[in-house]
């Protein structure tokens, strides 16, 4: 099965694939957290200042992980639709380009998981984006995003509460 989670920044979701690699019943996956700080040290801007090169370099990420036969992730193609809608440095007709592009591999994901920000703090990793305006145009792009190609995806279910009860949902849906 091929996981992603979805969602905006500091909702957990790193956090959820960390746990999740401790489960027995995903002893198996492979797991794939965004290299953010690395990115940015090799010269790559993120959020705001995210560049098209530097949303290809995403959205490659995104593809190569889409390779393994079982795996899950702490982003999806959508999260990186919705911050190249938003980056400022981005024209509009390339924006548009993109996510005509990236939208086709959204049909690889088994399931994707969503998860609100709504009641979850910002918390600052010295990478992510802080602002919680920039916050809440992510999220919102990224619902958006799901009500417009969510059902290319096998299944998108939204998940909440503590790292465990997201656990339990996850293995409640998936059926593990």
């Amino acid at each position: 099965m091929k996981i992603g989670l979805c969602g905006t920044m500091s909702v957990g979701k790193t956090t959820l694939v960390n746990a999740l690699k401790e489960t027995e019943q995903f002893k198996n996956y492979m797991f794939r957290t965004e290299r953010s700080k690395y990115l940015m040290e090799q010269g790559i801007p993120l959020n705001t200042d995210s560049t098209l090169k530097g949303q290809t370099v995403f959205l490659a990420e995104r593809c190569a992980e889409l390779i393994q036969p079982d795996i899950i992730t702490d982003r999806t193609v959508i999260d990186v639709m919705a911050f190249t809608i938003n980056a400022k440095s981005i024209p509009h007709q390339d924006k548009d380009s993109f996510e005509e592009y990236a939208k086709e591999f959204i049909r690889e994901y088994d399931y994707i998981f969503y998860i609100s920000p709504h009641g979850i703090p910002v918390e600052d990793n010295g990478v992510r984006e802080t602002d919680e305006h920039y916050r809440d145009i992510i999220d919102f792009s990224i619902t958006n995003l799901l009500k417009r190609y969510g059902h290319r995806a096998k299944k998108v279910e939204e998940i909440s509460g503590s790292t465990e009860e997201r656990i339990q949902q996850i293995l409640n849906i998936t059926g593990l």
